[in-house]
Order: structure tokens, then C-alpha cells, then sequence
């Protein structure tokens, strides 16, 4: 059977009104004045790609015949944690393409635990590459977003000229919890006291999943607002709040809810901030919480890729040094990458986990001197 292909541009569609109202907003008035952009920055432009499998929201700027370049957020956000980045090289010449991915944003939200399998995944964001016309493409991702770049690039590696990896290593075996708790620096998180390290969390997503869910759903902007916020050098080579979560009965606690908290506005924008809220209230965190609990068939997915899942295309992996969960500096997290990959460059900024936001210039300009370096 022939697939039915359908692409929308939209102005309201799915999208609840706020966040409508709020991507329809000038970038002059929102964004430009906050990390330097021109006043004439591209307008970001929201569409929606329809296969019978799956139903993809994303942002788009830049040149329709310029050379493609897809960013993949991560958890917990949506495609416009890359704004910055997206008027940055959409005004170098570059086409620019940020999908929410399924479970996020106004994409598809499937009820099922299984529907957010790193395969399923993937093959969204095939398809949707395909709708745009398929040429091979610079992948960015960040979080999650980086995952899914990273098994496209083994599963499908000719629809990438480059990979961008921010804040999570590249895990050719997959991103298992059984892979990463092998690789905890145990001089921080000893064995006894931590036997998962920082990927407590990750357990207590397996172990207490609806608990979980309804903690982060207690208060939407609480959380997120808790959630982003920077790094501090303060934290570097000590026990992470991520490693308590089960002992605590729950990210927080006996309250299970986030307390008050303020945005940071040097991070999100006030009105991206609203539009990052209302998503989640729209969809909740019943899918993206769902990305933690399909170790085994990621693990399967990652056994079927060609080379034991070694990479050939440039990759550029960026570290954030505060980044208590996801560094590589001084611990073996960053080695099977290092192995899998045999075109790696790595660099770090002085930043915690949220690349995209507490170093949005900063990012732009390492991934422009890579791209240069490598021709691409």
C-alpha cells in the first residue's frame, strides 16, 4: 500500500491558541535582543507532516533550497529550545527543520509505552526527511535529541553528512541503563550507597512510572521552571539529586510536586517559556517519560545496525563541564563513543545541561567552526 503523505502549514491547527498566538510573534520582538541576533532574524514557521503512522509538528526557517539541517530537542522540551540556533544558520543560508518529537509538542502522542521505542523514533524522523526531500543532512541533537541523531546515523547513515551531539554521549550498544550504570564514575557514586549512580532516575521511571508521571504533572511550570536552570562549577565531582530519587520516594519528595519556581529568563524567553508550558499541559508527560522505559528493544534496535553501530560521518560531540549527569570529562562515559566513532571531534563549554540555552551564541559558533573544519 502506498503511503498518504500530508503537509500543513499552520497557524492554529492542533497547537493550543497561546502557543499559536505566541510562534506567530516577530523575532525581533521576542528573541533578537536576547543573544545578539540580528534585528532581522528569521521568522520561524510552524507546519505539520502527516504520514498514516504518525502525525509530526516542527519548526522551519531558512532558505526552501538550502542545505538541511535538523536539531532534535531532547527532554523535557519542544523544537523551540533551538530558536537561537535556527535563525543563527537559517540566516547563513542554511534550511533549518526542528520536529517535536512524538510525545512532544503538537506531534502524535501515542498512549503506549512501546510507541516511543528509539526505532519508532527514527522512523518518524525518516519520513519526514523523506518528505523534505531526502538530500543528506547535518543532524543536531541535544538530550534525547542526541540519541536520535546518533542511531539515525547507524541506521540510516546516508541521510547525514555530519552528526552534532550536545550533552549525551553517543552508546552504540544503546542507550540502556544497564550500559550506562557500567560506566558511573564510582569514586563519586560508590556501588553500595549508589548502585545506579546518577541514572537513579532512570530506575524509579522503570520502577514507579505512573508515581512519576504525576509528579511532573502536579505543577507543569513548576517543574519545568526547576528544571532549566544553569550549571554551576559548584556542583563538579558531587553526588547529583538524581542519584536519591528512589531513596526519596520521588523527585521530590514526600511533596510530590515541583516547588514554586521562578523561569530564568536568560534561558527560555518569557513567552517561549509559555509556549514550552502550555505544550506540556496540552499533552502531559506520559510519552516523554516513556522514552526511559524501552531498554530492550533499543538494545535490540542497536544490534541491527550495520558495523556494530560505528559511525564514519564527521561527529561533533559538545560537553557541558557542569553537567552532573551527562559530562564525559574525568569518567568513562564518553569512551564507547570515543571507540564507535572514527571521525570525532569533541569539545566542552562552561556550562551545565542545557547547551542550546545557557550557551546559545556559544554553540552557534562551535558548530559553525566544525562545519567549516570539516568542509561541510
Amino acid at each position: 500500500m502506498t503511503a498518504v503523505l500530508q503537509s500543513i502549514d499552520v497557524a492554529v491547527g492542533p497547537m493550543p491558541d497561546r502557543r499559536s498566538i505566541l510562534l506567530r510573534m516577530s523575532a525581533d520582538a521576542i528573541s533578537s535582543a536576547a543573544w545578539g541576533a540580528p534585528s532581522s532574524a528569521p521568522t520561524l514557521v510552524s507546519r505539520i507532516f502527516n504520514t498514516p503512522r504518525h502525525t509530526t509538528h516542527y519548526l522551519e526557517c531558512g532558505p526552501a533550497d538550502g542545505p538541511l539541517m535538523f536539531f532534535l530537542h531532547g527532554f523535557p522540551s519542544i523544537s523551540l529550545i533551538w530558536r537561537a540556533q535556527m535563525e543563527a544558520f537559517a540566516a547563513g543560508g542554511w534550511r533549518c527543520v526542528a520536529p517535536d518529537l512524538r510525545g512532544f509538542g503538537s506531534s502524535s502522542a501515542p498512549a503506549a509505552k512501546d510507541a516511543y521505542s528509539i526505532k519508532e523514533i527514527v522512523a518518524d524522523m525518516t519520513e519526514l526527511h523523506d518528505h523534505l526531500g531526502g538530500k543528506p543532512a547535518i543532524w543536531v541533537g541535544h538530550d534525547w535529541g542526541s540519541i536520535v541523531a546518533g542511531a539515525l546515523a547507524a541506521h540510516e547513515p546516508e541521510r547525514s553528512r555530519g552528526v552534532v551531539l550536545a550533552s549525551w554521549a553517543y552508546f552504540p550498544e544503546a542507550n540502556s541503563l544497564p550500559t550506562l550504570v557500567s560506566l558511573v564514575d564510582r569514586t563519586i557514586y560508590p556501588a553500595d550507597q549508589y548502585p545506579d549512580g546518577q541514572w537513579d532516575y532512570v530506575r524509579y521511571y522503570m520502577t514507579n512510572f505512573d508515581g512519576a508521571v504525576a509528579d511532573l504533572e502536579a505543577d507543569h511550570a513548576a517543574y519545568l521552571a526547576s528544571a532549566y536552570q544553569p550549571g554551576s562549577p559548584d556542583v563538579v565531582g558531587k553526588v547529583s539529586p538524581m542519584a536519591i530519587v528512589t531513596r526519596n520516594g520521588g523527585r521530590f519528595g514526600a511533596a510530590h510536586r515541583a516547588p514554586p519556581t521562578k523561569p530564568n529568563p536568560a534561558l527560555w524567553l518569557p513567552a517561549d517559556f509559555e509556549v514550552l508550558v502550555q505544550a506540556f499541559k496540552a499533552h502531559g508527560f506520559r510519552g516523554p517519560c516513556a522514552l526511559y522505559t524501552n531498554d530492550d528493544a533499543n538494545i535490540a534496535y542497536a544490534r541491527e545496525a550495520a558495523n556494530g553501530g560505528r559511525l564514519s560521518q564527521p561527529i561533533l560531540f559538545v560537553n557541558g563541564d557542569f553537567d552532573q549527569i551527562c559530562t564525559i570529562a574525568g569518567n568513562r562515559q564518553g569512551d564507547p563513543m570515543r571507540a564507535a566513532c572514527t571521525d570525532l571531534t569533541v569539545t566542552s563549554l562552561p556550562a551545565g545541561h542545557w547547551l542550546p540555552l545557557e550557551c546559545k551564541a556559544e554553540l552557534i559558533q562551535v558548530i559553525r567552526s566544525w562545519l567549516q573544519s570539516k568542509k561541510l
